[in-house]
C-alpha cells in the first residue's frame, strides 16, 4: 500500500493526520527481526510460490514488472516473503530446524522447483 493510502487510513482509523513522508520515515526506520521455528519443533513441510508484481511508471514509459517468491513452513507455520531476493529465502528456510523427510510443495513452475532442491 503506498504511504498516501496509509496516511488516509490512518486518519479515518485514528482521527490523526500523519503525512506519506512521516509514514514512510516511521516505516524505515524500524527493525524487524525474522521469525523462527523454536526447537523442539521442526519443520516437515515447505510451501513456495512466487509471482510477479507491475509497478506504475510515469505515462509514457513502459510497465516495470518485478518478481517475488513467498515460503510457508508447515501447513500453519510462519509465512515470509521476498522481493527479488531469492537467496534471503533460502538462507532464511536452511536456518530453520527441518526434518527429513521434508515435504516441498510448489506449482510445477520450474524456478520454483529450483529454489526447493
Amino acid at each position: 500500500m503506498s504511504y498516501a493510502h496509509a496516511t488516509e487510513d490512518v486518519a479515518l482509523l485514528t482521527g490523526v493526520r500523519v503525512s506519506a513522508k512521516t509514514q514512510q520515515r516511521l516505516v524505515q526506520r524500524q527493525t524487524f527481526t525474522q521469525p523462527t521455528v523454536q526447537p523442539p519443533d521442526a519443520v516437515n513441510q515447505v510451501s513456495l510460490d512466487g509471482g510477479q508484481m507491475r509497478f506504475v511508471t510515469p505515462k509514457g514509459e513502459p510497465s516495470e514488472w518485478k518478481q517475488y517468491k513467498a515460503v510457508r513452513l508447515d501447513t500453519d507455520g510462519i509465512g515470509m516473503a521476498w522481493f527479488q531476493d531469492n537467496g534471503a529465502l533460502l538462507n532464511w528456510v536452511q536456518d530453520q530446524p527441518l526434518q527429513s523427510p521434508l515435504y516441498c510443495i510448489g506449482d510445477g513452475h520450474p524456478g520454483i522447483w529450483n529454489l526447493l532442491s
